[in-house]
């Protein structure tokens, strides 16, 4: 294996890494807090404190990752996601699991702007359609990995926690020893990611919505599920199509994304997501048509964000490609605060306040890429290059 394979299958696996602390952690920390007898809101407010840490976290990368590089970067926030995951248990007040939860958002999310910056740094422009949607198929994977470690320890004696803790460290390891190909972006000359806001809206705005439904949805589904009378093993279960949808999907997705307008299949996607959506009260009532709905929306959903990043890795590259994550982190965060809150005040006033919160976004989107592409459209260009729609 040649070096830099080496180094695109360890960034993978970081990717990976990042996914399972975020897909462990959020289901197993609610259902905690479920069982101390907390409200959907504050479980939602505690969900929010992950975005809190994001938010924290974001504007500091890109000096981070060019002082640092993004070897040592990664190995740092692998080591301290791992630590955080054996103190969560051990936490002797519940308030303590606030701040502890805003600085496993920062961990996590620092290894996820390192590694897709790192991908896109080390792959060619004729390859990065396939190796987006690897790298996403890995990160949903190991989202997908958080719930099926849950469904099959439980939750006694604090095992999925220090299973967490173990991967992780393990995860370090690994990065430690494979030696892999070192990457320091350039220095730009200004390195505030607020410059790009103009520039890639629909993306700015994918990363909110990604963020505001994966993080309601991975706090919320569960609880949701066992409201209409699903057991809490079969919950977490329905969790996990759904994030295996999020993962079989993704290279047929991106293998569209490379035969046609990639900005018209993101409206696809989001339309697909926001009608599916609307029929999950029907659907959850039928565990046969449940499964396969979930399925198809998770990677319908997912598909949105992978389309998005390989439209922006052709067009951004080192320093720059830092500084246009760094700002999606900052949606991101935005979109993880705002979700589990608005998604737990919705499951109080309504039974299905969740999939009417999940609807309503994904339509909004829906209309907001519309827009956008028929603006491009008329003015002759893309604001966000898209090599695809030249031969479309």
């Amino acid at each position: 294996m040649t070096r830099l394979a080496r180094t695109t299958a360890v960034v993978i696996l970081t990717a990976a890494t990042f996914g399972l602390t975020y897909g462990l952690s959020a289901p197993l920390i609610s259902l905690e807090l479920s069982d101390a007898g907390y409200s959907e809101t504050l479980i939602g407010a505690n969900s929010a404190m992950y975005a809190i840490g994001v938010l924290l976290v974001a504007p500091a990368l890109p000096g981070l990752s060019r002082r640092l590089g993004f070897n040592k970067l990664a190995k740092g926030a692998l080591l301290m996601a791992g630590a955080l995951f054996a103190v969560f248990p051990a936490a002797p007040f519940f308030w303590l699991w606030f701040p502890l939860r805003a600085a496993l958002g920062a961990a996590s999310e620092t290894l996820f702007v390192v590694s897709e910056a790192w991908l896109n740094q080390i792959t060619s422009e004729a390859k990065r359609g396939k190796t987006i949607a690897i790298y996403v198929t890995a990160l949903s994977a190991g989202i997908a990995l958080g719930p099926a470690i849950l469904t099959l320890v439980g939750r006694e004696e604090a095992l999925a926690f220090l299973i967490g803790a173990v991967l992780a460290l393990l995860a370090c390891l690994f990065l430690q020893f494979s030696r892999p190909h070192e990457v320091r972006p350039e220095r730009e000359a200004d390195e505030s990611p607020f410059r790009y806001l103009r520039l890639i809206p629909v993306a700015v705005a994918a990363a909110a919505l990604n963020a505001a439904l994966e993080s309601a949805g991975l706090s919320l589904l569960p609880l949701y599920a066992m409201q209409l009378g699903w057991p809490e093993q079969s919950a977490t279960l329905l969790l996990t199509v759904l994030l295996i949808g999020s993962i079989l999907l993704q290279l047929p997705i991106g293998w569209v994304g490379d035969r046609m307008n990639r900005r018209l299949l993101v409206v696809i996607l989001a339309a697909i997501s926001a009608v599916g959506a609307l029929v999950w009260p029907a659907a959850l009532a039928h565990a046969w048509l449940a499964y396969p709905l979930l399925f198809i929306w998770g990677g319908a959903f997912v598909g949105i964000y992978t389309t998005t990043m390989a439209i922006l890795g052709d067009r951004y590259k080192g320093g720059e490609l830092v500084s246009v994550y760094a700002l999606l982190s900052i949606a991101w965060g935005i979109g993880a605060l705002a979700g589990p809150l608005i998604g737990g005040m919705a499951m109080e006033i309504t039974p299905h306040g969740l999939p009417i919160f999940a609807t309503l976004t994904c339509g909004l989107f829906t209309g907001f890429a519309m827009f956008d592409k028929a603006r491009n459209n008329n003015s002759g260009k893309g604001i966000e290059t898209d090599p695809a729609s030249e031969t479309s």
